[in-house]
């Protein structure tokens, strides 16, 4: 049974910081590309951040480049968001997001991020 584990998410200041960790379990975790999206009330849920599973590739949306950082510990089967200078509008819930081929993709249940004063 395929399992990702969302954490870290919370009510932040504008400005602030969060990490958000994405825990996956009976997967090769080493084998899939991991993402981030994300889903603001009311509007499509969008891609954040991607890393490839072979070269660690990156890629970002650019709404948060320079700010956000992906990246994954295959040790810990574990995929990590670093979010910096956090904005109102980063506000959302968060996904992780496991997919390999075409054929296999899972997501997690969300967490909660608010960036509020």
């Amino acid at each position: 049974q395929v399992q990702l584990a969302e954490s870290g998410g919370g009510l932040v200041q504008p400005g602030g910081s969060l990490r958000l960790s994405c825990a996956a379990s009976g997967i090769i975790f080493s084998r899939y590309a991991m993402s981030w999206y994300r889903q603001a009330p009311g509007k499509e849920r969008e891609l954040v951040a991607a890393i490839s599973s072979a070269t660690g590739s990156l890629s970002y949306a650019d709404s948060v480049k320079g700010r956000f950082t992906i990246f994954r510990d295959n040790a810990k089967n574990t995929v990590y968001l670093q979010m910096n200078s956090l904005k109102p509008e980063d506000t959302a819930v968060y996904y992780c997001n496991a997919r390999r081929l075409t054929t296999l993709d899972f997501w997690g249940q969300g967490t909660q991020v608010t960036v509020s004063s």
